[in-house]
């Protein structure tokens, strides 16, 4: 352990973990690991711009310059910092922070949802690339009544013209759409193929009416209203963390990201 730096409980404290007392009680019971190792000494030292610190598995950010935003897309805006035909784009959702912020993947300017803003590149690789195989789910109100067998089918496979594609998981909520006659459909994808949500509902004859993600890996939209932005919490950028590193250590196979 490096006899110069912080003090590891002082860089707990200072990222939010805890009071620097619980902090060091959280040592002395053997919860954190530094660069994959458990440290229960309360006089060690780490570097904080170099050191992988856990609390029960969970990475800590030590970087406090590093922003991480979610953002609640409202339909109409593009997913983009400057969009060069004028439309609405994402700028107006950043003007609380200093930081400039990058969002990281798309939604198509017809899909509402979660988007992650941040102005870490490594980061926003893991979660965007397709290699990494992060998990979205998306609410999809379609045209028609979903039966079971097309749950089955989406789960199954089906063909599209740039290859086969299958849910992770499906789910249908509700068919109750009245005169309108639409369905609900959670779809659970790791993929994030160019619109790929709306071609799959299309293939199976329900196109999309409206769409919105409620899910990105481990965040959940939850209450937060269409067009506003939050940072996450402490538990959920360790959570994105905790994510990104597992995946570079494991990656899968993916595809690309639009909605």
């Amino acid at each position: 352990m490096d006899t110069e730096g912080v003090r590891l409980q002082k860089a707990l404290a200072n990222a939010g973990v805890a009071s620097r007392r619980v902090s060091e009680q959280l040592i002395v019971e053997g919860r954190v690991r530094v660069n994959g190792e458990v440290v229960t000494e309360l006089g060690s030292r780490i570097d904080p711009e170099t050191a992988l610190i856990e609390v029960d598995g969970t990475v800590i950010q030590l970087d406090q310059s590093k922003r991480y935003v979610m953002l609640n897309k409202p339909t109409g805006v593009v997913s983009t910092m400057k969009d060069e035909n004028g439309r609405p784009d994402l700028r107006q959702f950043t003007q609380d922070w200093e930081e400039r912020l990058y969002n990281v993947g798309r939604l198509d300017a017809e899909t509402s949802g979660l988007l992650v803003l941040t102005n870490d590149g490594d980061l926003a690789h893991v979660l965007a690339h397709p290699s990494f195989g992060v998990t979205k789910v998306y609410i999809a109100k379609v045209s028609g009544r979903v039966t079971a067998q097309t749950i089955s089918r989406l789960t199954k496979g089906i063909d599209l013209d740039d290859g086969p594609i299958a849910a992770d998981k499906a789910r249908l909520l509700d068919t109750s759409g009245g005169d309108s006659g639409t369905s609900l459909v959670e779809l659970t994808l790791h993929s994030g193929r160019n619109r790929i949500v709306r071609r799959m509902m299309s293939a199976v004859g329900h196109p999309v009416v409206e769409l919105v993600r409620r899910q990105f890996g481990p965040l959940h939209l939850g209450t937060l209203p269409a067009g506003r932005a939050r940072e996450l919490t402490t538990v959920e950028r360790g959570a994105l963390l905790t994510l990104a590193r597992a995946a570079t250590e494991e990656p899968s196979p993916g595809d690309q990201e639009t909605q």
